[in-house]
């Protein structure tokens, strides 16, 4: 049992100066929560390992607290003395006598790690450290039982696809995947399971949902979880760069000297039209229209914003004319 203390006041679900009366209360919660014949047999292995750390955590903590009592009573004598003040005092002989009676009837030795009290007529009693270096099987047990509360099988990773559209106004989404479980004689079957999950407005790539329980199962181990992670949906129209949203269009060539306009739909499908009437479209140009990215989590009502980005299409050729009548009107313009 030479666990550090933390382990078995984890296991007990209590804090580290709990009363032996408040141990003993956790105790008998927790067994009657994890007794193996409470469970059926899908959740069987988990709760035997519990059951085995729970009652081991229990004897350990237990004996920790009776050692350090009598730690006290080994300890350099002071036990005794205080023993002696408050049974022999300076009165008459008959409380001389009592202290004396009792000095005499406890005795203290101490050699390899026990201490033994006896009285005349009853059998020493002997009290083991707990951090013994002499209990190896000991350790290795616990080790084994606090191993299978905390082990859980590994988990189960699956992509959540979703689609800008879904990302931006949230959703529920069905998902399907296969399972390793357990059955009641112990072997392992697939299983495919079904779960929903709601997709809340702004998620991004990368975002991971787990699903407790929900992975694979061994035997002896704790379920493992099934852990989703989000996948972005190439979008035909937008690219999303971290909230904001970038649109692509293209603008011929007379349309950004002369002025332009066109209309799109956004994400949720509200329709939105951009002109460009008073100024000349350079290639590269971005106009930014505020707060109509996508929705960040956590930041109720705040958006991103809708980056539009024009490219100027050149025509391929241009005939004589055309090449003289642009250099008559733009001549100068530069």
């Amino acid at each position: 049992m030479g666990n550090p203390p933390e382990l078995y006041h984890k296991i007990l679900n209590i804090p580290k100066d709990t009363s032996p009366h408040e141990i003993r209360a956790a105790y008998k919660n927790l067994v009657k929560k994890w007794h193996p014949d409470k469970h059926p047999p899908s959740s069987r292995p988990e709760a035997e390992a519990r059951f085995k750390a729970i009652s081991e955590a229990y004897e350990a903590l237990l004996d920790q607290q009776e050692n350090r009592g009598v730690f006290e009573l080994c300890n350099d004598g002071r036990a005794g003395e205080r023993t002696r003040g408050a049974f022999g005092g300076a009165g008459g002989g008959g409380g001389g006598g009592l202290g004396a009676g009792v000095g005499a009837r406890m005795e203290r030795t101490r050699s390899d790690g026990f201490c033994t009290r006896s009285a005349p007529g009853t059998p020493a009693r002997e009290f083991k450290k707990v951090y013994s270096s002499g209990d190896p099987g000991g350790r290795r047990a616990f080790a084994e039982f606090s191993s299978s509360i905390v082990r859980k099988a590994p988990p189960l990773e699956r992509k959540l696809e979703c689609t800008l559209e879904e990302l931006c106004r949230g959703c529920k989404k069905e998902v399907s995947f296969t399972r390793d479980v357990v059955t009641k004689n112990g072997s392992t079957v697939k299983k495919e399971v079904t779960q929903t999950v709601v997709v809340k407005p702004g998620w991004r790539k990368g975002k991971q949902v787990v699903l407790e329980g929900m992975g694979d199962e061994r035997p002896g181990c704790l379920p493992g979880d099934a852990i989703l992670t989000v996948s972005e949906k190439r979008h035909p129209a937008f690219k999303r760069v971290g909230d904001d949203l970038v649109l692509k269009a293209e603008v011929p060539l007379v349309g950004a000297l002369t002025g332009w306009s066109f209309s799109f739909r956004l994400l949720g499908g509200r329709k939105v039209s951009c002109s460009f009437q008073d100024e000349v479209v350079r290639p590269g140009y971005e106009k930014v229209i505020a707060g109509e990215g996508m929705p960040v989590p956590g930041q109720k009502g705040a958006r991103g914003d809708l980056r539009v980005k024009l490219d100027v299409v050149f025509p391929k050729e241009l005939t004589p004319e055309q090449r003289a009548g642009l250099a008559e009107i733009l001549r100068g313009s530069c």
